[in-house]
C-alpha cells in the first residue's frame, strides 16, 4: 500500500512538472508530429485488422444467439452498432494499444534513462518531462480517438460484410438496424472513453519508463508493468465511466 502511494505521488509530481513553458516551440512541434506518426500511423494496421474481425465475429455470434421468428433481423445490426460504439471499439482496441503503444513508450524512455540520455538533457537545462513526455501524451490525445473512430467504422463495416456474405440478413435490413433508434450519446460516450484511455496509456507508460533504474532487464520489467497497470486502469475507468454517464 505504501509502495502504491509512493508511485501515485511520483506520478502526480511528474504530471505537474510536465506542464512548463517550452524552451523551443518548433522543436516541441516537430516532436509532437513525430509521436503522432509513431503512435497513430504505426498502429493503424493492427487496429484495422482487429476492428474488421471484431465486427464480423460479433455479428455471426449475435445472429447465432438470436435465431427466433419473434426477433426482427435488423435487431442484430442494432446490437452490433451499440456494442461497437459503447464497448468493443473503445475498450478492446485501447487494451491492444496499451500493449503496442504503452510498451514502446516505456521501453523508449527506459532506454534513454539507462543510457543517461535523460541526465544529459537535464544538464543542458532542458525540462525532460516536458520535452519527452508531454508530446507523447498530447499525440495520444489526438491520434488514439481518431483510431477509435476508424475502428468503429470498420467494425460496423466488418459486421455488414459478415451479415451479407453469411446470409444472416440483407443490405436493407442491416441499414435499417443501423439507423433505427440510434442514440447519438452512445457515440459521444465512446469518444469520452477513448480520450480517457489515451491519457491512461500514455501517462502510465511514460511514468514507468521515465523512472527506470538498472539495465536492460529493468527496462523489460518496466514495459511489462506499464502494460499491466494500464490495462487494469482501463478496465476500472471503463466501469467508472459507465456507472457515471450511462
Amino acid at each position: 500500500m505504501i509502495r502504491a502511494l509512493e508511485h501515485f505521488g511520483r506520478y502526480l509530481l511528474m504530471l505537474k512538472d510536465m506542464f512548463s513553458k517550452p524552451e523551443n516551440s518548433k522543436v516541441y512541434w516537430k516532436e509532437f508530429i513525430h509521436q503522432c506518426n509513431e503512435i497513430g500511423i504505426r498502429s493503424l494496421g493492427i487496429v484495422i485488422i482487429i476492428s474488421v474481425f471484431l465486427g464480423a465475429v460479433t455479428t455471426v455470434q449475435t445472429a447465432y444467439q438470436l435465431i427466433s421468428p419473434l426477433v426482427q433481423k435488423y435487431v442484430i445490426a442494432q446490437i452490433i452498432r451499440d456494442s461497437t460504439f459503447l464497448e468493443l471499439s473503445p475498450t478492446v482496441v485501447c487494451i491492444v494499444l496499451a500493449g503496442v503503444v504503452g510498451s514502446k513508450i516505456a521501453s523508449e524512455l527506459g532506454n534513454m534513462r539507462v543510457t543517461e540520455q535523460i541526465d544529459a538533457l537535464e544538464i543542458m537545462g532542458i525540462n525532460t518531462k516536458t520535452y519527452l513526455i508531454l508530446p507523447k501524451i498530447a499525440a495520444s490525445f489526438v491520434v488514439i480517438p481518431l483510431l477509435i473512430v476508424v475502428s468503429m467504422f470498420l467494425s460496423v463495416w466488418g459486421g455488414y460484410i459478415a451479415a451479407v456474405m453469411s446470409g444472416v440478413m440483407n443490405e436493407e435490413q442491416f441499414s435499417l438496424g443501423l439507423i433505427k433508434d440510434f442514440i447519438p450519446f452512445n457515440l459521444t460516450f465512446g469518444l469520452i472513453k477513448s480520450f480517457t484511455f489515451a491519457f491512461i496509456i500514455s501517462s502510465i507508460s511514460a511514468y514507468f519508463g521515465y523512472h527506470v533504474k538498472g539495465g536492460a532487464l529493468e527496462i523489460g520489467q518496466a514495459s511489462t508493468t506499464a502494460v499491466v497497470i494500464s490495462c487494469i486502469l482501463i478496465l476500472f475507468a471503463d466501469y467508472g465511466l459507465a456507472a457515471l454517464l450511462l
